[in-house]
C-alpha cells in the first residue's frame, strides 16, 4: 500500500499540482500586498485620503470610530471597504492569469507550428472523368487521359 501511494504521489500530475499550489499561495501573498501597499494608498491619496479598508456601514445604532472598534464593540456591519480590496485583488490577479496563459497559448502555438510549409494537397481530380489520381500523375489511369503535372509553386 505504502508503495502504490508513492507510485501516486511520484506522478508528474501529482507534483506538478502540488507546485502549483504552493506557487498560487505565494502569488496570493503578493497581489494583496500590491493592492494594499502599492496601489490603494495613491488611490485613497488621490480621493482625499479615503483608506478603503476601513469603510464600513454599521447596522443598527451606534457610531464608532473605526472598524475595529465597531468589530470589538460586537456591531454588525457591512465592510465595504474591504469587499473594494478584495474586488481589486481579484481582478488583478485574473489579469495576470490571463496573461500567464495567454503567454503559454502563444508558446504552445509556435511549438505545434511547422516550420516548413506544408506540401499541397496529395490527390487531384482528373479533368476529363472527374476521378481521384496522384497530384503528380500525368496520365489518368481511369480514363487513360493524358494531364500536364502540378507545377509547384
Amino acid at each position: 500500500m505504502l508503495h502504490e501511494f508513492r507510485e501516486f504521489a511520484a506522478r508528474g500530475n501529482v507534483v506538478d499540482l502540488a507546485v502549483g499550489l504552493v506557487l498560487g499561495t505565494a502569488f496570493g501573498a503578493i497581489v494583496n500586498s500590491l493592492v494594499n501597499d502599492i496601489l490603494m494608498p495613491p488611490i485613497g491619496w488621490l480621493t482625499g485620503g479615503i483608506d478603503f479598508s476601513g469603510l464600513y456601514v454599521v447596522l443598527g445604532s451606534g457610531e464608532y470610530a473605526s472598524l475595529g472598534a465597531a468589530k470589538q464593540a460586537g456591531a454588525a456591519t457591512i465592510n465595504y471597504g474591504v469587499f473594494i480590496n478584495t474586488i481589486l485583488t481579484f481582478l488583478i490577479v485574473s489579469f495576470a492569469m490571463f496573461i500567464v496563459v495567454r503567454q503559454m497559448n502563444r508558446l504552445r502555438r509556435r511549438q505545434d507550428s511547422p516550420s516548413e510549409p506544408s506540401p499541397g494537397p496529395a490527390t487531384r481530380n482528373c479533368p476529363y472523368c472527374i476521378s481521384t489520381i496522384p497530384s503528380a500523375a500525368t496520365r489518368c489511369p481511369q480514363c487513360t487521359s493524358p494531364i500536364e503535372a502540378e507545377t509547384k509553386v
